[in-house]
């Protein structure tokens, strides 16, 4: 763990940043080699993706390659001393496959949509 592991997220996501931060509390209070970055102050370039494929589903960049949806978690969960345990099992064969597939038609489709109804109230809401 040499090298930093990068996280893009949704910090005005409340679903994504109670995650998130819970997180980011932990590695820092552990000095982990990672870094949390809101997809809304950072340039999202060096993951490879859009700000709106960042809105669509974590990404994880970790010794130069992107990692996105549940394998992005996995490897966040590798790096925290105290989720390698949840790496393994969500790892493990039929069991990620359930969870990505969980992850990216259900869950990620709908924190994303309301992200969007979330944003489209801000817009409505400015004069």
């Amino acid at each position: 763990m040499t090298q930093d592991t990068r996280i893009l997220y949704n910090a005005n996501c409340p679903v994504c940043s109670f995650e998130i931060d819970h997180y980011a509390a932990w590695a820092k209070a552990q000095n982990l080699p990672l870094r949390f970055e809101d997809l809304n102050t950072c340039d999202a370039a060096p993951y490879g993706v859009t700000q709106d494929q960042a809105a669509r589903r974590l990404y994880v960049l970790h010794k130069g390659e992107v990692y996105g949806g549940v394998d992005g978690f996995i490897v966040l969960w590798q790096q925290m001393p105290r989720t390698r345990w949840l790496a393994r099992v969500v790892g493990l064969p039929g069991i990620r496959q359930a969870a990505s597939a969980g992850y990216d038609h259900i869950v990620a489709p709908l924190i994303y949509r309301w992200h969007l109804r979330r944003q489209a109230r801000q817009r409505a809401s400015r004069p």
